[in-house]
């Protein structure tokens, strides 16, 4: 199959923007296109390490729990029975609060999926009832305006629809349907989808070439009409999401603010990356959520619509972040300001924003790309965001959590409880709740083993019911084993992704390099023959008949890396960074005499990673001898260091925190 080839399905699914679905069309004489590459649902797998399953029972036991709660007692749920008239009042809280609601939904109908839970089902109906009621005659649903049409919450433009640029109005809507589809799979059951059909068919008769002409100045809509798309099979849903991406560049209204008001970024084209048509954006710009979101509706529209121009455009934007504007971690977004990307090169440690749900984007992100494009450099980012900066967005107990993940901090960044703007939590919340999703993935005649997770996996392909059963401790160890067990004799090609880490590259691009040396030898075995490691786009592929018993054996060298910053990176000149695997690090003060930013490591210093199952529910850590300097750069004393992977910092306290120390020449 070529490279923009498309498999033509009836039952399909897109791992993108929360669940993982598979969809059955209404009419099955009609085949659908699709990603040429197609994830294995997340329920198929079942996920049984001690690194990632923990962090998801925490999810479904703490966290989820927690969003309902808290959506209730800040209000959020309050909105919508006023605008119900089942309570009197006034709209409190964000025009956007409304899709707090749905991603919470969202991840408690991911979870529901896997992990049957009478009483969640009870609590998401209540809240389907709710919002049932809430919504107008006509499918309209937004309770910043519906409570009170004359006097509706700031930002929300006096009429509908008439103010998009700022009022969510349709980002919200995206993230109702895809709550919608998430619950529809997950239980069947029709009451929400029918909700978001009704609400969807309104914005058909609404917007278009001949009807209303605008953009939703926050993406997400796009991405929610897909997948409402794949249910239902009505293409007006897949072409209006096409529309809204065309108009971007194109049309400029919309209210004009006063430098004081708190909406006036909204006056930036760049800032809504509506400074020129999609298909001619070469340079990740603006606000980081909303591009993210929009790069991967992008990939949606070229694979389900076959147009493939999006998603080429969509390369472009990629090439230029993972060259130019990626941390280290797999963050993005540089500047806090207007939660957006920063110039090139423009990367501060400190004052990173690298939002929580940035790095949720930039994993959705990448993870169509590699569907579209079958390349492992995709899942190389994929990989660094979800073990970095994705998970440094929620604390250990599933209660805490960071809206944004700088990259070093002078103890004033603390865990929250919640925000005002409460985006995050929920955002991976239903990351989490579909993690196992991201593991394996097949195309008509390939099987791709993207993430090392201990996990069994059984699916069909090829017609038959294939499982793969892995064996590993990854990220700590680098020894996977993996069973291959085809129900029935099957010819296909097995691609296991060899992560660039492993070969020399931390990430693709030229923005990051291993300070010295070449990566120890990967060895694999296949039923305990060696097996000559030859890369092809980031994986060994590996065609041949297989049976039931077949075994893979692989032992990836994780080894301790230095890293250096591409030199135009101005804040990490002299500077270096430690990662292991796909695991960065970093010191805390708590660890290292109360300091880490005046922290230095020689070339020539000796290091170690060492397993404490005593600490941050079960680590690797890194130690070895460095220098702790005055506020002059002098030696102070002699200091030996401590530190932990990034995504568990800060739960134990504030305390000073560096990625990146003082690099010491030997």
């Amino acid at each position: 199959m070529g490279k923009h080839g498309l498999i033509l399905i009836v039952a399909s699914f897109l791992l993108a923007a929360g669940c993982t679905s598979s969809y059955q069309h209404q009419d099955e004489s009609k085949k659908l296109p699709d990603y040429p590459i197609q994830a294995v649902n997340y329920w198929e797998v079942k996920v049984t390490d001690s690194f990632w399953a923990p962090r998801m029972e925490t999810n479904r036991q703490v966290t989820i729990p927690y969003l309902f709660r808290m959506n209730e007692e800040t209000g959020r749920v309050d909105n919508f029975r006023i605008a119900a008239g089942l309570k009197t009042g006034q709209h409190t809280g964000k025009r956007y609060n409304d899709s707090d609601i749905y991603k919470a939904i969202e991840a408690a109908a991911c979870s529901l999926k896997t992990n049957p839970d009478p009483k969640l089902k009870d609590q998401i109906d209540e809240l389907v009832n709710i919002i049932g009621r809430a919504q107008e005659p006509d499918g309209y649903l937004y309770t910043a305006r519906t409570i009170d049409p004359e006097n509706p919450a700031p930002g929300a433009g006096q009429e509908r629809w008439s103010n998009l640029r700022v009022s969510h109005e349709l980002y919200n809507l995206g993230h109702l349907y895809e709550a919608a589809v998430a619950y529809y799979q997950a239980t069947g059951e029709k009451n929400l989808l029918d909700l978001a059909t009704k609400s969807a068919d309104l914005l058909v008769k609404t917007f278009g070439p001949d009807k209303r002409r605008a953009f939703p100045g926050h993406q997400e809509v796009e991405i929610g009409l897909v997948k409402l798309y794949r249910v239902t099979g009505n293409e007006d849903y897949l072409n209006l999401a096409k529309f809204f991406l065309d108009e971007r560049g194109r049309y400029h209204g919309g209210e004009v603010y006063h430098k004081n008001s708190p909406f006036y970024i909204y006056n930036s084209e760049e800032y809504l990356q509506n400074h020129r048509p999609v298909l001619e954006q070469t340079e990740a710009v603006g606000h980081a959520v909303r591009a993210a979101y929009m790069y991967s509706a992008m990939l949606d529209v070229a694979a389900l619509g076959s147009w493939p121009e999006y998603a080429r455009a969509s390369e472009k934007l990629w090439e230029n972040v993972v060259n130019k504007k990626l941390y280290l971690t797999g963050g993005i977004g540089s500047t806090g300001e207007y939660e957006a990307f920063g110039a090139d090169y423009e990367l501060p440690n400190e004052q990173a924003y690298a939002e929580t749900c940035a790095a949720v984007g930039n994993a959705f992100w990448n993870q169509r790309l590699f569907q579209y494009e079958g390349d492992g450099r995709y899942i190389d980012v994929l990989e660094r965001t979800i073990y970095n900066g994705l998970l440094s967005g929620v604390g250990l107990s599933g209660d805490k959590f960071f809206y944004q993940n700088p990259l070093a901090s002078r103890e004033k960044y603390e865990r929250s409880s919640w925000f005002e703007v409460a985006c995050c939590p929920a955002n991976a919340a239903r990351f989490l709740a579909t993690f196992p999703g991201y593991i394996y993935a097949h195309s008509a005649d390939e099987v791709f083993i993207n993430l090392f997770v201990k996990s069994t996996a059984n699916f069909e392909f090829k017609e038959t019911e294939l499982e793969i059963v892995q064996e590993t401790r990854y990220p700590w160890f680098g020894s996977v084993k993996i069973g291959i067990n085809p129900k029935r004799v099957r010819e296909f090609t097995l691609c296991l992704r060899i992560p660039g880490w492993a070969q020399n590259q931390p990430l693709p691009g030229n923005l990051y390099s291993y300070l010295a040396g070449e990566s120890g030898q990967i060895m694999i075995r296949l039923n305990r023959k060696l097996v000559p490691v030859e890369v092809d786009r980031g994986y060994l592929r590996l065609k041949r008949k297989w049976i039931r018993g077949d075994v893979i054996e692989i032992l990836f060298p994780l080894e301790i890396k230095r890293v250096v910053a591409h030199e135009k990176v101005e804040e990490n000149r002299g500077k270096v960074a430690l990662e292991r695997g796909p695991i960065v690090f970093c010191a805390e003060g708590r660890d290292n005499g109360g300091t880490a930013l005046n922290l230095a490591l020689s070339d020539s210093s000796k290091l170690q990673a060492w397993y404490r199952d005593d600490l941050l529910g079960g680590v690797e850590v890194v130690t070895g001898s460095g220098l702790a300097l005055d506020e002059q750069g002098k030696e102070s004393r002699k200091q030996n260091l401590f530190l932990i992977p990034y995504a568990t910092w800060a739960n134990r306290g504030p305390w000073e925190m560096a990625v990146w120390l003082i690099r010491k020449p030997s």
